[in-house]
Parts: structure tokens; C-alpha cells; sequence
């Protein structure tokens, strides 16, 4: 594997802005950083929706923490002096690199996860699953003639998916490129380097990670970035560092959420963890240090800093000793999850136990199926409408800087111009981009609940 090409930093087009004292990917951060898009998680869900408890986890928070945990990874790899010696740089050079790419790719992990979380990703799944099935149904009077590869795009819609194309096209300034990122930063962010069905037994085919709509700028990131080989596309390695992060904050957090929210006490999560990774005898260190229940808060703080610590240790050791199948392509597990009955397995199976079966997530995750499920029908029947007087109208509530993207990337001047897979992806690229409360408030008044 060639650094050199894993480090591109060239970007999509030619980068015309003015140098300074920051490398290119340092350049990265902060185009990320004052993105409107990053800025919109503020008000979309992370595991508990719709929440006006302000100590509870939103994108934006979860975000910036994974951020920080990428950060910490990327400087406990080069440590490794074996690992610094193979990449071909000096050890100062990449403390300038990939803790910076991380944190980039860390913070947009999730700019294109659609309201209400990843329920909402169901949601979309499954309504275009059966606009499909019924459109088959009038045979030559159909209204969608798509292939099954733009089928696809919507059957089998991404977070992952839909970011990348965030990043590549919908942040638009003056042209199709979005952020112009570069090529890799970009390739540290794709989580599933796919672009076709998705292969449960395959790690990086688990998701269609890639629309067809940015396939171009996909295989120019792998053909540039050297991440091809006989077997296909393969994953950064970097890519791996990320995925960690994000798995080590939404276990650990999700955790102290439900605690903040009064779900369990200190004394229950004693009891499911303490036989786990030896932490009995640090629970006994924290209620000796910190007695009496007025501490419980620091006990469980206390809790999650000592896992987090554990688990970044873990990634990183799995991540070193695993890199020549990384490299390869063929190694084929989540850093933090390749262990027996691990500390990141018992921390999954109390989030399935313990948070995500609460009658609350359940009661709002039917909400966001209702609003987007309306959303999505208002548009796809109005904006295919036989009457132009309810397409015009549907197409004055469009964004028109996402209207305006996709006429930029189709070299078009008109909406009506545009394929019908492109006016589904701006239907999409829509609805996906809206905070939960927006989505609420726009179905609430679409649907004739409120003018105002």
C-alpha cells in the first residue's frame, strides 16, 4: 500500500484558493467545519429524537465527539515506529496529516443522515420500495423509468451514501464539486466503498456507500488514491480509525444518555458490566473514591472515560496489527468488535437491552415514519403530477440551492430538464437535509394541520 497515494492531497478539480501556513488537509477542516450542512445536525437525532433535553446527544455533538476520538487514534498510530518508518514520511509531517484527515472525516461521518436518524433511513428505504413495486404494476404507463441501479440508489438509501454526495456535489458554490475536498480526505469518509447491492458477509459491502450519481468522482478517488485491487474497490485505511470512533462514541454515549435520562441507575450498569474486561475491580475503585449517591453522576462519567480509554487503546492495537490485511483488503471486522465477548459487545447488547426498546425512541421513531413518509409521497406525487399547475407549485418548495445543484451537475437550465432518477435524487437530497423539526413543521403544514 503507497501512502503517497493514500494521502493524495489533489482534489477533484484544481484548487484555485490562496496558500497559507495550512496543508491541504488542514484546508479540509475547515471547509467541513463552516459547511451549512455540519451545522444542521444541531436539530437532528442521534439515538433520541425530537428531545428538548439539552444534556441528551444530537448529530452535531455526537460528531464532534467522534472527532475527537479520531484525533486520538490517529496520534496513537504513530507511535508505532514501524508503522511511521513504512509510510515513507517523517513521523512530523503525518502529525500534521492524518490526525487532521481524521478529525475531517470524523466530523461529517453522518452530514448525510436523514431526519430522525437511522430510522429515517428505513423510512426512505421502504417507501421507494413500494413506489417501485406499484409502478410496476401499470407496465407501459409507468411513471418512473429508472434502472435498477438508480433503483437501487433508493431501495437501498445511505447516510453514508447520501454525505458522499453532500461532500462531492450539494455544498455548491460555483460548480458540481461541493466542498472540493481533498481526494484523500474523501477517501477516508467512504465507509463502504460500494457502489452496487450490498454483501452482508463483506464489511465494505455491507451498505451501497456510493449513488450512481457520484460514481464518477468514486472511481477517480480509488483509481488515484490507489484503492483498487484484483478482488475490487477496498477500503482506506484510514477509514477503519473512523468507523471506530463513531462505534466507540454512539456505545458509550448512548449509555450515558439513558442514565442522564433516568432510564437506569449506577447500580444496574454495576451489575451488567462488572464481569466484563475485568471492570469489577475498577467499579470497586470508583465506589471507594467517589461513595454516596450524590457522586453516582461522577461514578458514571468517571465509567465512560475509563471505556473510552480502553477502547481507543483497543482500536489502535487491533488497527497496527492487523495493517497488512488492511492494506490487502481482506481484513474483515470492526476494529473495536475483533475480540471474544468483548467490552464493545457487552456495551451493544445493553444499548439493544436497555435504550433502544424504550418506549419513547419506539413512540417518536412512529412520528418521523409518518412525517417522512407524508413528505416524500406530497413531493413524488405533486412533482410527477400530469397538471404543471402542481408541479410548479411543488417545485417553488424545493431548496433552490439543491434545485440549483443538481441543474449544475446535469448541465441543464430548468427542473423540468432534468431525468426522472435526478428530480427523485433532488426529492431526496431535500427531505434528507432537513433537521427533524423542520421536517415535522413542513408535514404539519402540507398536511393541513397548521398554516403558520
Amino acid at each position: 500500500m503507497n501512502w503517497k497515494k493514500l494521502l493524495n492531497d489533489n482534489r477533484l478539480r484544481e484548487s484555485t484558493r490562496l496558500t497559507d501556513s495550512r496543508n491541504e488537509f488542514e484546508s479540509d477542516y475547515g471547509r467541513v467545519l463552516f459547511s451549512p450542512a455540519l451545522r444542521r445536525m444541531h436539530d437532528k437525532t442521534q439515538v433520541f429524537p425530537l428531545t428538548a433535553d439539552d444534556n441528551i446527544h444530537s448529530r452535531l455533538t455526537h460528531s464532534m465527539e467522534v472527532m475527537a476520538i479520531g484525533y486520538s487514534l490517529g496520534l496513537d498510530i504513530l507511535k508505532n515506529d514501524e508503522f511511521v518508518n513504512s509510510t515513507g514520511f517523517p513521523r512530523s509531517e503525518l502529525e500534521r496529516i492524518i490526525p487532521i484527515i481524521l478529525q475531517s472525516s470524523c466530523l461529517v461521518h453522518d452530514i448525510g443522515n436523514p431526519p430522525f436518524g437511522h430510522f429515517g433511513e428505513t423510512v426512505i428505504k421502504n417507501y421507494f420500495k413500494n413506489l417501485f413495486t406499484e409502478d410496476e404494476k401499470l407496465g407501459d404507463n409507468k411513471k418512473y423509468n429508472l434502472t435498477e441501479e438508480e433503483k437501487g440508489d433508493f431501495t437501498l438509501f445511505d447516510g453514508n451514501a447520501q454525505g458522499f454526495r453532500i461532500l462531492t456535489k450539494l455544498q455548491v458554490l460555483d460548480d458540481a464539486y461541493g466542498l472540493n475536498l481533498t481526494l484523500g480526505t474523501l477517501a477516508s469518509y467512504i465507509k463502504y466503498p460500494n457502489d452496487g447491492d450490498k454483501n452482508d458477509d463483506v464489511l465494505s459491502k455491507h451498505k451501497r456507500g456510493i449513488f450512481q450519481s457520484e460514481k464518477k468522482y468514486f472511481e477517480k478517488i480509488t483509481s488515484e488514491c490507489g484503492l483498487t485491487n484484483s478482488s475490487g474497490n477496498i477500503r482506506h485505511p484510514l477509514a477503519f480509525l473512523m468507523e471506530a470512533a463513531d462505534s466507540i462514541c454512539y456505545l458509550v454515549m448512548d449509555m450515558e444518555d439513558g442514565f442522564n435520562k433516568k432510564w437506569y441507575k449506577y447500580s444496574g450498569l454495576k451489575t451488567f458490566f462488572s464481569e466484563t474486561d475485568n471492570l469489577d475491580t475498577f467499579f470497586d475503585f470508583l465506589d471507594t473514591k467517589y461513595p454516596g449517591e450524590e457522586l453516582e453522576v461522577t461514578r458514571v462519567v468517571k465509567f465512560r472515560i475509563e471505556v473510552i480509554r480502553r477502547l481507543v487503546s483497543l482500536a489502535s492495537k487491533k488497527f497496527i496489527d492487523n495493517i497488512e490485511s488492511i492494506y490487502a483488503g481482506t481484513y474483515n471486522c470492526e476494529l473495536i468488535f475483533d475480540c471474544k465477548l468483548g467490552l464493545a459487545e457487552r456495551f451493544q447488547d445493553f444499548c439493544k437491552k436497555h435504550i433502544l426498546p424504550n418506549r419513547e425512541i419506539l413512540s417518536l421513531e412512529m412520528t418521523g415514519h409518518s412525517v417522512l413518509s407524508g413528505l416524500l409521497k406530497f413531493y413524488t406525487d405533486f412533482l410527477f403530477y400530469d397538471d404543471t399547475k402542481y408541479t410548479k407549485k411543488a417545485q417553488g418548495m424545493l431548496s433552490n440551492s439543491i434545485v440549483r445543484a443538481s441543474l449544475l451537475e446535469n448541465d441543464v437550465k430548468n427542473f423540468d430538464e432534468l431525468s426522472h432518477y435526478y428530480k427523485l435524487r433532488v426529492i431526496v437530497d431535500y427531505i434528507s437535509g432537513m433537521t427533524d423539526q423542520f421536517a415535522l413543521n413542513q408535514f404539519q403544514k402540507l398536511s393541513g394541520q397548521k398554516i403558520n
